[in-house]
């Protein structure tokens, strides 16, 4: 059994790479059988609700299976072992699936490729997925992704209690990978009808999940998290009038 659930860790992991993978190519155009651009289909607002619909999807699974309420709901069938595992690959397989159905919306908004502002955005691009993965590297990496819990399971070692700490880029924002996304989803050389629905979706989703997420966290954490939000902004990292110094922590796993 316990080999099975590091197998099945395992699993979801490389299922998880092969999806953020993907996901640079897809939303860069770059590299992929299909992207955010390409093949060029007809438009219209069929196109434009079939690919609401699958971000919507996403959305719904991935805020509901990270709250607490579902969570207690879902270990009554899952090991705790593999919950994080499970969640990581539904999230991977849903993502598969807005890569599948998404139909490019042809219509452009801006083309700055082959100039000097379509560099500077290539650069960005690349910068927020750079922000992206090392903030998972700042909180803990392979237990974000389900891994850790599998290992524990094998060693029968018990889990340790989140940590409330403050680390890199999360002494600066509070939500390092959001803010890394967000550059990367608008960092566009060449911005379509398609890519900037993507970009708006995506974005009112983030918004969202960080309300969503900040909710459980002071649940969890209490005044400790409502130092930290007090004293460090969300997104931009900007300084704050009522700046004060103290121990502060980035967002434990969800």
């Amino acid at each position: 059994m316990r080999l099975f659930l590091i197998l099945y860790s395992t699993l979801s992991y490389l299922l998880f790479l092969a999806s953020i993978l993907y996901a640079i190519g897809f939303v860069g155009d770059l590299a992929v059988p299909k992207s955010i651009n390409q093949p060029p289909g007809p438009g219209g607002w069929l196109a434009l609700l079939v690919n609401a619909a699958v971000l919507g999807l996403f959305a719904v699974q991935h805020s509901v299976m990270a709250r607490p309420a579902f969570k207690r709901w879902w270990t009554r069938f899952v090991p705790d072992a593999i919950e994080r595992s499970t969640y990581v690959m539904l999230s991977s397989l849903c993502l598969f699936l807005v890569y599948a159905a998404w139909q490019p919306l042809p219509g452009v908004v801006w083309d700055v490729r082959g100039t000097a502002a379509g560099s500077v955005l290539l650069a960005c691009f690349a910068i927020g997925w750079a922000v992206v993965v090392l903030s998972t590297f700042m909180i803990s990496h392979f237990e974000l992704f389900g891994l850790t819990q599998a290992w524990r399971r094998l060693r029968e070692t018990p889990a340790q209690e989140s940590v409330f700490k403050e680390v890199l880029f999360y002494r600066f924002v509070r939500h390092p990978i959001m803010l890394g996304f967000l550059i990367a989803f608008w960092s566009a050389p060449l911005m379509t009808h398609g890519r900037l629905l993507f970009a708006l979706l995506t974005t009112g989703y983030i918004f969202v999940g960080i309300r969503l997420e900040e909710h459980d966290l002071v649940r969890k954490l209490g005044s400790a998290y409502l130092a930290y939000r007090m004293r460090v902004p969300a997104l931009l990292p900007l300084p704050r009038l009522t700046r004060r110094h103290g121990a502060a922590g980035p967002t434990p796993m969800p």
